[in-house]
């Protein structure tokens, strides 16, 4: 019988650390080779660890929440034959599963269009087992006789996001989901009239019009994740949870008036991926002057375009959103003002000499958040996909991402980024260029506004895209002429097929 010791592996570049956030398996439990064993968190991911050997566990020899250095033993295991059991040569390594963000969600993070995703890449809601249900103290104005008309005011359309399984009651859903009495037509006139082929009022059908009333939900306020962009029930339940949610921390944070200052401050360990996302933050912002400019984009026609694509039989089945369009845009205007698509390169030596590295390939970065941190997974080549193609991959690394499996890989070698504040309902910010690059671009919620157009003031699908660039590589003239060109894609989104 022979005892095996299994020593923390380097799964990333040079990686000197891992903490181990779950054991998934016991002493005495039967593992075989690439059977998962733990699950750690680097500087840059969450991973699981398969076995290399085959056998009976013996011990845990590291604790969870431990942080340790790379080739420290952390398991042993014992095989039942007199020699000791390889791993099968040639066999190629599992994916590793690994914890990307931007949240989703958000996505989340990482999907823009306009709409608080539910969890960012940009967050998406609770657990079922991580939400208890409120009582709601008071009707809701449906029980007491007030009018409950669905509002037809304005909503920006959102990226569907993969909703999360949370529990309503029963006995909620059923009172919730009996026929409703037809509700009065809302006659408020509109700002200048309607706009042409665009949503005026939120889209869902009268169950969860229903469902929304008895729980004092707007539903504007709700992500749509429904095939033609309507509210579903499984949209309510999330949105209700997060809520709740919030409400329940909120009952429960501040500490007892009276007890000593010291118990009333919680300490939270800076570690993995944050103690990476702070340290690079950090060395961006003070090693790259950064300028940053805004504008607003009127984009009722990105709107109108996304909602063509959803009904289109070539994208059937595929989430489409506003970040598809400026995803585009981006690309574009980059092959327009390649210094966007570049790096800034200090000279090794120590001298003061420094080079310009102008890519020209774009690995698009999409950021996207998630409990554990922010990262910023990529898209290779983006510049050789097509629109359906690139909807494709801003699918695939918006799950992936959720997912909690982004690979390392894919987090590596970005030559621009998009983050999606306007996924969590923020109009712009001045974000921080992510390292290696020198341009970010912010994109802003998407809601109608007051605009004035060939001299009428009608409601219009207004963004505001906000930009954040390297001055010593890209300056106010060139950052102006590229934020220009994103912005005359999203206002004409035809110019893609120039």
């Amino acid at each position: 019988m022979t005892l095996h010791k299994f020593n923390l592996p380097d799964v990333g570049e040079g990686l000197t650390e891992a903490e181990i956030v779950a054991w998934k398996v016991k002493p005495g439990d039967t593992v075989a080779i690439n059977d998962v064993l733990c699950e750690i968190e680097t500087a840059k991911s969450l991973v699981e660890l398969p076995s290399p050997f085959a056998g009976t566990v013996t011990e845990l020899l590291v604790a969870e929440g431990l942080t340790v250095d790379v080739g420290t033993a952390i398991i042993s295991v014992t095989d039942a034959q007199a020699a000791a059991v390889a791993p099968a040569p040639g066999a190629p390594a599992p994916d590793a599963p690994m914890y990307g963000t931007l949240a989703e969600d958000t996505l989340d993070a990482v999907e823009s269009d306009g709409r608080p995703a539910a969890g960012p890449l940009v967050g998406s809601g609770p657990k079922a087992d991580a939400v208890k249900r409120r009582r709601r103290v008071g009707p809701p104005a449906a029980r007491q006789g007030v009018s409950t008309a669905p509002a037809a005011e304005p909503a920006a359309l959102a990226e569907p996001v993969e909703s999360h399984d949370i529990w309503i009651s029963p006995e909620a859903v059923a009172h919730a989901e009996r026929p409703a009495a037809a509700a009065a037509p809302d006659q408020r006139p509109t700002l200048g009239g309607a706009i042409t082929g665009l949503v005026s009022r939120v889209l869902a059908k009268p169950p969860v019009r229903k469902i929304a009333r008895d729980l004092g939900i707007d539903l504007a306020d709700v992500v749509p994740t429904g095939a033609r962009g309507e509210v579903t029930r499984e949209d309510l339940v999330s949105y209700q949870s997060q809520r709740d949610a919030e409400l329940d921390k909120a009952d429960t944070f501040w500490g007892r008036t009276g007890s000593p200052q010291e118990r009333r401050i919680e300490r939270i360990p800076v570690k993995g991926v944050r103690k990476a996302t702070a340290r690079a933050m950090v060395e961006s912002a003070f090693a790259a002057p950064h300028v940053s400019i805004f504008v607003d984009v009127d984009a009722s026609r990105t709107m109108e375009f996304v909602k063509r694509l959803k009904a289109s039989r070539d994208f059937e089945g595929i989430k489409v959103s506003p970040l598809l369009i400026l995803a585009k845009a981006v690309i574009w205007a980059a092959a327009r003002n390649p210094s966007v698509n570049a790096t800034w390169v200090d000279n090794q030596d120590g001298s003061d000499s420094a080079e310009i590295h102008v890519k020209h390939f774009m690995n698009l970065g999409i950021a996207a958040a998630t409990p554990r941190g922010l990262m910023v997974p990529n898209i290779k080549n983006a510049q050789d996909l097509s629109l359906k193609e690139l909807a494709l991959a801003l699918n695939d690394l918006a799950t992936t991402a959720r997912a909690g499996k982004t690979q390392p890989a894919q987090m590596q070698g970005g030559t621009l980024t998009v983050t999606n504040i306007g996924a969590l309902g923020i109009d712009t910010g001045t974000p921080i260029i992510n390292p290696g690059e020198v341009a970010i671009v912010a994109f802003g919620t998407i809601k109608q506004k007051p605009w004035v157009l060939d001299g009428e003031v009608i409601p219009r699908w207004i963004t505001t895209l906000g930009g954040s660039f390297d001055h010593r590589v890209v300056d106010g003239d060139l950052s102006a002429r590229f934020m220009a060109d994103v912005a005359a894609i999203l206002e004409e989104p035809a110019l893609l097929l120039d």
